[in-house]
């Protein structure tokens, strides 16, 4: 009997894959926060499979997410990027990288990680929402304003409201599997 996955990554491999074994399960790693985070920002107006169709790449390109290397990329290193057709050759996307990168070593400073920084959002524990269709979920959330406008007064780009429910969803800070798919009572 075929497992009840969550309607909106049903047809496709790569997502369902990607639900079965990421989205919604809480992560507490600074480096792979920095990846979601960044792939949710460069997913702005587009869709997430566009996005995970390119993760690969987007690895290879930005230094496997590494923060501190993405920190001091330059401008040469920023023009290459530009010329990547692997990846979205957005110039506000890749030079927000940037200075999210700066941004999140100084949560980090502040926090301890970003993780602490972060999660004390919820409390450090996932919130479990019911959603019964994903058609009807939120696109963003009093909390996730709340967590948008945070971020950009500590100089964060491209992480409005929507884009940061996306990654609080994401990263398992909420769990918005729908109430009768498998991965539900799994994270």
């Amino acid at each position: 009997m075929e497992k009840h996955r969550c309607g909106w990554c049903k047809g496709d491999a790569l997502y369902e894959k990607y639900h079965d074994e990421e989205w919604g399960v809480p992560v507490k790693d600074d480096k792979t926060l920095f990846e979601f985070l960044t792939l949710e920002t460069f997913q702005a107006g587009l869709s997430w499979i566009t996005i995970l169709r390119k993760r690969e790449n987007f690895r290879k390109a930005f230094d496997n997410f590494d923060y501190k290397k993405i920190a001091l990329y330059d401008q040469e290193k920023i023009n290459c990027l530009l010329q990547d057709p692997g990846i979205i050759r957005n110039k506000l996307k890749i030079n927000s990288t940037v200075s999210n990168a700066i941004s999140f070593m100084e949560v980090q400073k502040e926090f301890g990680s970003f993780s602490n920084y972060i999660w004390k959002f919820v409390d450090h524990k996932p919130i479990k929402n019911s959603i019964v269709d994903y058609k009807k979920a939120p696109g963003n959330t009093a909390l996730s304003d709340k967590v948008s406008k945070d971020l950009k007064k500590r100089g964060f780009k491209f992480v409005g409201s929507t884009v940061i429910y996306a990654h609080m969803q994401a990263t398992g800070m909420v769990n918005d599997h729908e109430v009768n798919c498998f991965r539900y009572d799994e994270v």
